[in-house]
């Protein structure tokens, strides 16, 4: 009887000491939100309807193990809510796409994958963008305001070969 008590007890002190280590490890995970540094478009960026080019999006993404992948939202923030204007031709512009940043904790992005088509609506919009890390931690950017509109500069504020 007493060999059945103490292996009970042995038993159950050894599942306890597996739980503190596990417990441990779990203090030790990832918790640490990606970085985001935005540098391009800034806040108040007047985008051109229709530019061939693309908008020019330029930042920086870091984290302190290893980073997953980014999303780039744009939609439209008319009286903030969605909805498309009647009568003029236009859509609403919306983009949303994901890009994978696996392996590295460090990437500088730039690209010009945005493309605003001719028959977007011109006015209010807002730029989200958000990063997840390897671990699933989540950081987002505050929403950017933006503006689509066909008479914005032509985009030749940098030359140089992608």
């Amino acid at each position: 009887m007493k060999k059945k008590f103490y292996f009970s007890v042995v038993c159950l002190l050894a599942a306890g000491s597996l739980m503190l280590v596990s417990c441990d490890k779990d203090e030790k995970a990832d918790v640490t939100k990606p970085e985001i540094e935005l540098k391009a478009p800034k806040e108040g960026a007047v985008l051109k309807i229709g530019d061939e080019h693309g908008v020019h999006f330029d930042m920086d993404l870091s984290d302190d193990v290893m980073l997953k992948s980014y999303l780039i939202e744009i939609h439209s923030n008319f009286d903030n809510h969605t909805h498309t204007k009647s009568g003029d031709g236009t859509v609403v512009f919306a983009f949303k796409k994901s890009y994978d940043v696996s392996g590295k904790r460090n990437a500088h992005i730039h690209h010009h994958d945005i493309k605003i088509p001719e028959n977007a609506t011109p006015g209010k919009y807002h730029l989200m963008v958000y990063c997840t890390d390897a671990a699933g931690n989540e950081q987002r950017i505050p929403e950017r305001n933006i503006v689509l509109s066909k008479d914005a500069p032509d985009h030749d504020d940098h030359h140089h070969e992608h």
